[in-house]
């Protein structure tokens, strides 16, 4: 039992010290700073869950939102597959009324969002939903923008992603999902399901189009982000 009890506390010193805060700045630039620059403190765990870390396509959504930031402020927005949640807060930041949401049985990357929550002074909802399922809470989602980053990444979740997306579409009219993705093989089978469900691209952009020098040289692969909403003509 002692012995047991020592390898219990092992691993988790192990895992205090493989835990480290990224900061991540907006508003700042090498020549002037705006009044409203901020910067967003994340805790990062990558031997623990690929959650607990802040991937690219995060770093995308994020600085996306930054810069249209007057179309967030005010809003309701829902991140889903949030993990460290990185553009929902910048969303919080910038004053839209924010839930945060991860596949509910994933305990430890639900309860790491309260802790960033707390780190940064931000007051967001935070709920487990699991892709294509229909627990209560999901029905009380009205939404006006939907996030997500780096969601497009396995295609066996495709389905149960695009079911949940479209029903948070259809419950707020006029609402729009925004989502980041490394263009992979799968990028034919995101625009069959766009046709299967009803949707339709209103945007796309290349990530280096837009992303600041100084935060596109760290970026890896080609990024895209695209906003979808319903078809309204299908």
């Amino acid at each position: 039992m002692e012995e047991e009890a020592d390898n219990d506390e092992k691993r988790s010193g192990t895992s205090r010290q493989m835990t480290t805060i990224s900061q991540h700045d907006f508003g700042f630039s090498e020549s002037a700073q705006t009044n409203e620059a901020f910067s967003i403190s994340i805790m990062e765990n990558i031997e623990e869950e690929y959650g607990m870390f802040v991937w690219p396509c995060s770093t995308v959504l994020a600085e996306y939102v930054w810069q249209q930031r007057s179309f967030f402020t005010g809003k309701s927005v829902l991140e889903l597959g949030a993990g460290t949640s990185l553009p929902g807060l910048v969303a919080a930041k910038v004053g839209s009324n924010v839930t945060l949401t991860d596949d509910s049985s994933r305990v430890e990357v639900l309860e790491n969002m309260r802790r960033v929550c707390h780190l940064n002074k931000l007051n967001c909802k935070i709920m487990g939903i699991t892709w294509g399922e229909w627990d209560l809470p999901i029905f009380d989602l009205q939404p006006s923008i939907i996030l997500g980053a780096d969601v497009l990444y396995d295609s066996k979740d495709f389905d149960n992603l695009f079911t949940t997306v479209t029903f948070l579409l259809q419950n707020t009219p006029g609402s729009v999902f925004i989502t980041t993705y490394h263009n992979r093989s799968g990028h034919h089978l995101i625009e069959y399901l766009m046709v299967k469900w009803s949707l339709k691209c209103t945007k796309l952009l290349d990530a280096f189009s837009f992303m600041p020098s100084s935060k596109s040289s760290t970026l890896t692969g080609n990024i895209q982000l695209v906003e979808i909403t319903l078809d309204d003509q299908q």
